[in-house]
């Protein structure tokens, strides 16, 4: 083998790198369980409140040390492997901004009937569908009023320089468009903001081209309604003046004084008031000696006086010793990570006593940029606002007409905005008045920007320059000063609530199934293979450590189907050891040395496992790209785990082999026991002759399948259907059947499913009340009829907080919440994945194997093993055995036509071989042979795959226990039909053969 020390050279890198990566894990899970022994009372009970200042105080703090390089605990959490949210609990939202009320607003909230009405028919039109609102807007607009132009509807003086009586429909339509598009965009950076400002570690959210739709992940989040509320509370745009330095002094000096004499006084206890304990537990430090990077002198107890004269005899409070002396900025400068201690000292109740009621702080929304000194820390100004008695700005967004972003006469970014009538009345007041000062722009009380008054700005047109680094800095505050311009509620279309304590369950759940799944495929290797099996099992290691350490490096989460995922690709990563491994046995049964079976075994087995790998990548790709939430994550863990299982399976395994095969035919190295060394072999089975036999039973059983699935069908989850489903856990076993009599009378009769999940005390519960009406006061609803309903038929009083569930009481583990709208767009995504699944790897395969008989043959398998697990799912269905299908059901839908296009590539490899060989032989006994010589490859694979799905079925919980069956019945009918199924139709498509 050729460069193999580039191989150990990778391996190690890679290794390395893998273990950088995951020791952020490790430092991170260290630290929480600091936070939680530090919190922690002396019952045990965690205070969660207390446990997120804990670590809110040591965010930006420096908490590890590797090679002389600090990372604080943001850049551990940024860093570490993620976890999704149903692994740890949390919520998923999507949010769909409205454009019927952009269109209104648009229009001045005009009340034309035909407008009106061709609003409310488009809003029925899109309703479960991918149609486009402003499309449809037009088109019934023209259908009820077909000699009225738009024109007359948006000619409006808002719209004036815009839109005129002139302007044509098509004009106007761009103008919607974009305005659609921009609000969009608006409420992105608002959401985003607000996110980011929520407190919980990880947040992720993304704007879904094309849809008109924010994604957005919580991890942790125990206040769900808090979430709610949050997202899609109506931005809050105000203007404000700003005191300057020294008319703020004297109160900053009143606060200062007052924490100082407290100081003095008391010094080395523990303060009454909860706010101040961090100041307090500095002085005591210093005054016990525990601050050792303070008091490591010869010195000691005069150390400890100097130190102590710093903060108390010089009357420095935190307020002001902790200002950063940065002469580049002006006003009250903190460096980010001493925010949360200035927050505690304003908002003590003396401390608010001393503030005027006509002033109030507040911070910057981002930290300030740091100049050429990018090593500095992120710096954040407080601002002094002036208000007034009623606590209401003079100006506000809803005045602002318009607001863009430009490059002016110097090349440098600005932004551009104009107010109304009334806007302009007020905003020429503000500026006369305050002609060099500050005017903040404030959204949702943070500062985006606090522009210097040059001069009275009598037009309400206004410009704000400098301070933008780059155009799309100005873009973003233009799209901020348009966000009370135009109404841009927001509608959550998918709400997905998952509890700790659920989260926990399935960490445990999908943790047994990888250890149970690589026990039992470790013994089996080494049983099967001898020394072999020992090497493909170090190569399964590495192929496992390599998925952890890579998924951590590129940051993504390890969602419950990632875990599927693994557990899939242990079992899959076998395949390629079993090729070769079968292939040396093969070598050396034909007489070749041992040295020479291995390197002729490797040769022949690589482009076989290259084609398997390479259309199970294919599936994963468009996984990825086609697939949604819990889905992507699975194809990202499947597409890590293919490259890493070729690299370790191909390349690193073949260091291994040849290191021990040095000295030849005596090396100390075997690849079979005894009873396996012959095992499957000197076959001569006529396959192709049970053909029909195959074919026959085949029809036979899809078509019993379809016959079930029209009259029975399957368990559709919410992810297709739309609709509510909650996990409940109970104190005890509860009834579905009773559940569900009972809780038809409070759903008015709507369609609902009450079933196990998991164990006999946890229910799930799906029902399609209220299905269409997506607002919050439906979804509060829907709740609380369920927890009523649930509390009468029961007799037991629900909790909110699932941890302390105990005898009597029953919760809510987890919730989900699909929109008709996002039902629909996942069925289509999946029949997208599906069809451009089959013809990419219809393509691949006529590219590799040069024969259109065999990229037919292998499509129509795969079809025929898609029908024949939804015909399983059927009959099992009518059996009274339900799995749900849901997007996790298409993820295994997919990974079953990967892994049987995977079994099929290898045969149909091993055909083209022989065919090469016995050039002009009938094509009948070619095949034969070929699946003969394949047989014992096909059977080890199958069982190695099986034995992993099987316990991803038994251990992998309710969860995934839809996606486990598919997978089982997919594995056996995937190896049934590569054999019966795809080479026979090869055969059948041929004219040259012979029986």
């Amino acid at each position: 083998m050729k460069n193999k020390g580039f191989i150990v050279f990778l391996t190690i890198l890679i290794s390395l790198l893998c273990i950088y990566y995951l020791s952020f894990t490790y430092i991170s899970q260290n630290i929480q369980k600091e936070a939680t022994e530090v919190t922690a009372s002396e019952d045990g009970s965690v205070d969660v409140t207390e446990k997120q200042r804990y670590l809110d105080s040591i965010w930006n703090e420096p908490v590890y040390n590797l090679f002389g390089i600090d990372y604080t605990y943001k850049e551990i959490k940024e860093t570490e492997l993620n976890l999704g949210l149903d692994l740890q609990g949390g919520m998923h939202v999507t949010l769909e901004v409205s454009p019927i009320d952009i269109i209104k607003g648009l229009s001045g909230n005009s009340t034309d009937p035909d407008f009106t009405a061709a609003l409310e028919q488009a809003k029925q039109n899109v309703r479960g569908t991918q149609l486009n609102f402003v499309d449809e807007f037009y088109s019934e607009f023209k259908e009820s009023a077909p000699d009225k132009e738009l024109a007359q509807i948006f000619a409006t003086a808002a719209n004036r320089g815009r839109i005129s009586l002139q302007s044509t429909d098509a004009e106007i339509l761009d103008i919607i468009d974009t305005e659609v598009e921009s609000a969009i965009d608006r409420s992105f950076n608002i959401l985003r903001t607000r996110i980011d400002r929520f407190g919980t570690s990880q947040p992720n959210i993304q704007r879904l081209q094309g849809t008109g739709r924010i994604q957005i992940e919580l991890p942790g989040v125990d206040n769900p309604q808090r979430v709610r509320k949050l997202l899609q509370g109506v931005a809050k745009l105000e203007f404000w003046e700003v005191y300057q330095q020294q008319e703020v002094s004297q109160v900053l000096i009143s606060i200062n004084s007052l924490i100082v004499q407290e100081m003095k006084k008391n010094p080395s206890t523990a303060s009454e008031s909860e706010e101040d304990q961090q100041m307090k537990d500095d002085i005591t430090a210093l005054l016990s000696g525990d601050d050792a990077d303070s008091l490591s002198t010869q010195e000691g107890d005069s150390t400890k006086k100097e130190a102590l004269d710093s903060l108390i005899n010089t009357r420095q409070s935190p307020l002001f010793d902790l200002l950063v002396n940065a002469p580049q900025y002006g006003g009250l400068i903190y460096n980010v990570k001493d925010t949360a201690q200035i927050n505690r000292i304003l908002e003590r109740d003396d401390v608010q006593a001393i503030i005027p009621a006509t002033m109030k702080f507040l911070w910057d929304v981002q930290p300030k940029d740091k100049g050429d000194d990018l090593t500095g820390p992120d710096l954040l100004e407080l601002y002094p606002i002036k208000t007034n008695r009623n606590g209401k700005a003079s100006l506000t967004g809803e005045t602002i007409s318009t607001a863009t972003a430009s490059l002016n006469e110097r090349a440098e970014p600005e932004v551009s905005m104009q107010m109304n009538a009334s806007g302009s009345r007020t905003w020429a007041k503000m500026t006369r008045e305050n002609v060099g000062e500050r005017i903040a722009i404030v959204l949702d009380n943070y500062v985006f920007s606090a522009p210097w008054v040059r001069g009275e700005i009598p037009n309400g047109s206004s410009s704000i320059s400098g301070g933008f680094e780059t155009i799309e800095q100005a873009k973003d505050l233009a799209n901020i000063l348009k966000a009370g311009s135009l109404p841009a509620p927001t509608t959550i279309v998918e709400d997905v609530v998952v509890g700790p304590t659920l989260g926990k369950v399935a960490q445990d759940q999908g943790l047994n199934s990888i250890m149970v799944g690589l026990i039992i495929v470790i013994i089996f290797m080494v049983v099967y293979y001898a020394k072999g099996g020992l090497i493909a099992n170090l190569a399964l290691f590495f192929n496992v450590f390599f998925i952890m350490g890579i998924l951590a490096q590129f940051g993504t989460s390890l969602t419950l189907p990632g875990i599927a995922g693994i557990v899939l690709t242990i079992g899959m990563a076998i395949d390629a050891n079993v090729l070769i491994f079968e292939r040396i046995k093969e070598e050396l049964r034909n007489g070749a040395g041992l040295k020479a079976a291995i390197s002729s075994g490797y040769s022949k087995a690589y482009w076989s496992i290259f084609d398997a790998n390479v259309t199970t990548l294919i599936v994963g790709f468009i996984l990825f790209t086609l697939g949604q939430g819990p889905v992507k994550g699975f194809a990202i863990t499947l597409m890590i785990g293919i490259v890493c299982s070729f690299f370790s399976a191909v390349f690193i395994t073949r260091v291994i082999v040849e290191a021990f095969s040095k000295k030849g035919d005596n090396a100390k190295i075997s690849f079979a026991n005894a009873f396996s060394r012959n095992a499957l072999t000197n076959l001569n089975f006529n396959f192709l002759s049970k053909r029909k036999l195959a074919y026959t039973f085949s029809s036979i059983f899809i078509a019993i399948g379809i016959v079930a699935l029209i009259t029975k069908g399957i368990t559709l989850g919410v992810d297709f259907k739309g609709g509510r489903s909650y996990v409940i856990t109970f104190d005890e076993a509860k009834s579905p059947t009773e559940i569900k009599t009972s809780l038809s009378n409070y759903f008015e009769n709507a369609g609902t499913e009450v079933k196990t999940f998991g164990a006999d005390n946890i229910l799930k519960i799906t029902t399609s009340y209220k299905i269409d009406d997506e607002s919050d006061e439906a979804d509060m609803q829907v709740r609380k009829e369920l927890i009523n309903g649930l509390a009468e038929t029961t007799g037991l009083t629900y909790i909110e907080d699932g941890s302390q569930l105990a005898e009597g009481n029953f919760t809510i583990s987890s919730s989900s919440k699909v929109s008709a709208t996002i039902a629909d767009d996942i069925k289509n995504s999946s029949y997208e994945s599906g069809i451009i699944a089959l013809i990419c790897i219809f393509i691949y395969i006529v590219f590799r194997f040069r024969k259109w008989q065999f990229g037919l043959g292998a499509i129509i398998a795969l079809f025929h093993d898609t029908l024949f697990v939804l015909s399983a799912f059927a009959i099992a269905n009518v059996a009274g055995i339900s799995f749900e299908a849901d997007q996790v059901f298409v993820a295994a839908i997919l990974t079953i036509i990967g892994y049987s296009i995977n079994d099929t590539v290898v045969v149909f490899d091993r055909i083209r071989e022989n065919m090469g060989i016995k050039s002009g032989s009938e094509l009948i006994p070619v095949f034969n042979e070929s699946l003969n010589n394949t047989v014992s490859r096909t059977f080890i694979t199958s069982i190695t795959t099986l034995i992993v799905v099987i316990v991803l079925f038994l251990f992998g919980g309710a969860v995934l226990q839809g996606f486990s069956f598919a997978l089982l019945v997919g594995i056996i009918v995937g190896t049934y039909s590569s054999i019966f199924i795809a080479t026979p139709i090869v055969i059948d498509l041929n004219k040259k053969k012979s029986e």
